[in-house]
């Protein structure tokens, strides 16, 4: 069985979206909504790191049940560079390439949750097929935020 190579995919891909979401939180700190939401969003994908290390262990995988996250000192640097990119001119181009990234990570990891159902229903692992109809119609939401910030931004940011 491969459910244990799926299962490491995807605790790598939602602690990379994390890691983006909260990256992009911190770069675009003056734009509240952004900001907030973005780290809302973060908190799911650190809550399914944890339960997928928490499975990982029935398929003998040793997954860190700890999301990988910022160290102070990073997001005090990204502090500054948020408030510095505040008044650089290719700000709204960096959002545009922000919200890009997350939302093809979120797809990414849409496609690795369905991996996993699947697997799950093939080998009747209820509580794996559980844990990816829990936590896969948030990364399909994090993919759909992400879209419609892009749709919402792109028009204004790449005509003016």
């Amino acid at each position: 069985m491969k459910i244990g190579l799926a299962l490491h995919e995807l605790h790598r891909a939602e602690n990379e979206l994390a890691e983006k979401l909260l990256h992009v939180s911190d770069r675009h700190k003056t734009d509240h909504e952004i900001h907030h939401l973005a780290r809302d969003l973060a908190r799911w994908s650190q809550r399914h790191v944890q339960e997928i290390a928490e499975a990982g262990g029935r398929y003998d995988v040793d997954l860190n049940p700890e999301p990988r996250g910022e160290t102070h000192l990073v997001a005090k640097a990204r502090d500054k560079l948020s408030e510095a990119a505040g008044r650089v001119p290719q700000t709204p181009l960096l959002l545009l390439v922000d919200l890009r990234e997350v939302y093809t990570r979120s797809a990414g990891v849409s496609a690795d949750w369905e991996l996993v159902a699947q697997a799950a229903q093939g080998v009747r692992d209820t509580e794996l097929l559980a844990l990816s109809k829990r936590c896969h119609p948030d990364s399909l939401r994090q993919m759909r935020w992400a879209n419609a910030k892009l749709k919402e931004a792109a028009t204004q940011i790449l005509v003016s």
